[in-house]
């Protein structure tokens, strides 16, 4: 596995099943074109789930094809009607529209049922009753084949009659499974005598009560995928080797129409980890807060930070789809949501880390109304007023009492320009009895409104402002990576390299054209970052950050 600076390839000529449709169309091949997402309702949505989500859909939208969603629900255990509700609403989030009904694979039990059965009838299953233990030290390794099933050579009439019982509720879970008969020297594990149907006595969130015995993953997916007519079953690399078995039950069951399984690349992201497993550590831990965490890669967490589902759609359309592992950088994910959010975020001044200014020169009661641009490059996002008084805020880090000659911000007997409005020079500071600074006490030129001074004396800075009489109070989710090593997967305990900074929350204050923004607006706060207001609290403004303005290195 290896790092892709994603600068160097063009997106279109790195998706290689793309390739593979188009040499079959100029072969003369007449393809109707049908995909599918088909997700276990078992968790949430991760970035990982987007790029499959994009790629069978961006296939069927230009292959003027179909896509279906298909929820593999073969195992009542882990699903739950709230994990399919949660999937339908972020694949509606990212644009996309399914054709059809919505599909599960429990609307085949039935069929699959009868299939096993045919299997059963070519003497191609049979009903094992050796413990999931015993079966795993017969199955064999890599490095040593497998041994036969002492119940391998039962008949045929008797596999049918205790396949009966599995479905009649006459076996305890894990006392009898059904196996494919297949090859127990294989060099491919898989294909030694793979369990198709085990028992599991609890109420699934469709079929209810109907059945106490469930098709495995292997053959419910092939089945379903014969029976609906895709054309593309795209899967990652993890199912390489099921490959074999996917066409060998096809084969045996004797489908006239056979989908074509594909394979590609996971996707691995820099200082981020996608596995659900490790995710619900990280959870259950309290490392972060729940699934739509904004540290985590999860299409909901992703969201209540502020990404948009153009930005991940381009990200995953500009990295491809290759069969080659590698680790793309975090940085492309936030160029992706940056280059959208400069041209659609408006332009607001929030203070993060707040420091009081007295213009000691400038009348006590009175305000100014100056009017500032919404966006400075896009006429049409027209102007907003801001106040303008005597006692403002800056940021703490834009003052210090002693600087060198770099420091472009405000500093003791130095001048600076706030934002869109009058320069300032700093005169004398107060501090607290731990010596922190609480207060500049600054005077203002004002004949400098937006203009540079008569005098021609070059000002080396501008720094934002907020009026301290009109400023929201706000608080702001800094985030930043939650992992401190590139490739945490790699890490033997992944917990170690987490970044005890990866969220610091800070109390500032934001200026009030806010309140006239509709919830859910790109914000661009300026030279702190793109923001998204978290909708999660309602007792306080919260802002998340979405990505900084620059990348971070």
């Amino acid at each position: 596995m290896f790092g892709i600076k994603m600068d160097k390839f063009k997106e279109k000529k790195r998706n290689f099943i793309r390739q593979i449709i188009q040499k079959d169309l100029m072969k003369g091949k007449n393809i109707n074109i049908c995909t599918r997402f088909p997700p276990e309702p078992n968790g949430y949505l991760h970035i990982g789930h987007a790029k499959s989500i994009c790629l069978n859909f961006e296939i069927a939208r230009e292959y003027k094809g179909k896509c279906y969603l298909r929820f593999d629900d073969t195992n009542p255990t882990k699903e739950n009607v709230n994990f399919i509700k949660s999937i339908i609403k972020d694949i509606k989030w990212l644009g996309y529209q399914w054709n059809g009904k919505i599909r599960y694979s429990s609307d085949y039990f039935d069929q699959f049922y009868l299939y096993a059965i045919q299997l059963i009838k070519k003497n191609l299953a049979y009903v094992d009753e050796l413990s999931p233990e015993e079966i795993r030290f017969y199955r064999g390794t890599r490095t040593s084949l497998g041994i036969d099933s002492p119940y391998r050579n039962r008949t045929i009439e008797e596999n049918l009659l205790l396949f009966k019982k599995m479905k009649n509720g006459e076996f305890l879970e894990k006392k009898a499974c059904l196996r494919a008969k297949i090859d127990m020297k294989s060099n491919f594990i898989v294909m030694r005598d793979p369990i198709l149907y085990r028992i599991k006595y609890i109420e699934h969130h469709q079929t209810k009560k109907k059945w106490c015995i469930y098709p495995m993953y292997d053959f419910a997916q092939c089945i379903s995928d014969a029976l609906e007519g895709i054309t593309h079953s795209i899967c990652t690399l993890e199912f390489q080797d099921n490959r074999r078995l996917y066409e060998w039950i096809l084969d045996k069951l004797n489908f006239k129409f056979h989908p074509k399984q594909y394979e590609f690349s996971r996707l691995n992201i820099e200082y981020s980890i996608l596995s659900k497993r490790k995710l619900i550590k990280l959870i259950e831990e309290k490392i972060v807060n729940n699934w739509d965490d904004p540290r985590i890669l999860t299409i909901s967490g992703l969201r209540r930070r502020g990404y948009t589902p153009l930005a991940i759609r381009n990200f995953c359309e500009k990295i491809g789809v290759t069969k080659q592992e590698n680790l793309i950088e975090l940085s492309f994910l936030e160029s992706c949501i940056r280059d959208e959010l400069n041209k659609k975020a408006y332009r607001l001044m929030a203070v993060i880390n707040p420091l009081k200014i007295v213009i000691e020169n400038f009348p006590q009661d009175y305000e100014e109304i100056i009017f500032m641009p919404n966006h400075p490059q896009n006429k049409n996002f027209g102007m907003k007023k801001v106040f303008f008084n005597r006692e403002l805020w800056i940021e703490k880090s834009d003052f210090l009492e002693k600087a060198s000659d770099q420091y472009r911000r405000l500093t003791l007997n130095n001048e600076v320009r706030l934002r869109n409005a009058y320069i300032i020079r700093a005169n004398k500071i107060e501090k607290n009895k731990k010596g922190e600074i609480i207060c500049v006490y600054c005077s203002c030129d004002f004949d400098t409104l937006n203009k540079h001074p008569k005098d021609g004396r070059k000002i080396k800075g501008v720094i934002h402002w907020v009026s301290i009489k009109h400023g929201l109070p706000a608080i702001f989710h800094i985030y930043d990576k939650l992992f401190m090593t590139k490739n945490p997967n790699l890490e033997d305990n992944f917990k170690e390299s987490i970044n005890p900074q990866s969220l610091i929350i800070k109390k500032g204050f934001i200026e009030p054209h806010f309140k006239n923004l509709k919830l859910g607006t790109a914000l661009q706060f300026e030279r702190e970052g793109y923001f998204y207001q978290d909708t999660n609290f309602s007792q306080n403004i919260i802002f998340n950050r979405t990505v900084t303005l620059k990348k971070s290195f």
